[in-house]
């Protein structure tokens, strides 16, 4: 999976330790949702979704390589 998190903090001068605080997960879970080695549960993508006010297919896309 896909993801534009790392832009959407970026945009708003948030650390990851600050994402991490609001969304009450680890600094290491943003890092790995970030780089894509973990995929959040869906209630979490929700909330990220959320938190930056985006439609949540806005900021998750599919691998293409996926089946």
């Amino acid at each position: 999976m896909n993801n534009i998190i790392r832009a959407l903090r970026a945009e708003r001068g948030w650390s990851q330790a600050h994402l991490a605080d609001l969304l009450d997960v680890s600094r290491q879970t943003v890092n790995a949702i970030e780089t894509g080695r973990y995929d959040p549960s869906l209630p979490l993508a929700f909330s990220i979704a959320k938190m930056f006010s985006q439609p949540i297919e806005s900021i998750f896309t599919p691998d293409p390589e996926s089946p």
